[in-house]
C-alpha cells in the first residue's frame, strides 16, 4: 500500500515538473514541443492505470479469499 501511494505522489511530482519545465522552455523558445507532451502525459496515466489495476485485483483476490 505505502508503495503503490509513493509512486503516485512520485508521479504527480514529475507531471508538475515536467508542466513547469515546458512553460518554461515555452516562455524562452516560443514554441511548445507538443509530441512530447502528448508522449509524456500519455505515459504517466497509462502507468497509474496500471497501478489501478493491480490494486484492483489485489482487493478482488483478498475479498474472493475472505468469501471462502
Amino acid at each position: 500500500m505505502k508503495f503503490s501511494k509513493a509512486i503516485v505522489a512520485l508521479v504527480i511530482a514529475l507531471n508538475v515538473f515536467f508542466t513547469v519545465a515546458v512553460l518554461f522552455i515555452f516562455y524562452k523558445v516560443g514554441t511548445e514541443p507538443t509530441t512530447l507532451i502528448g508522449a509524456w502525459f500519455s505515459f504517466t496515466t497509462i502507468e497509474l492505470w496500471a497501478l489501478a489495476g493491480i490494486k484492483k485485483r489485489e482487493i478482488e483476490t483478498r475479498n474472493d479469499k475472505e468469501e471462502i
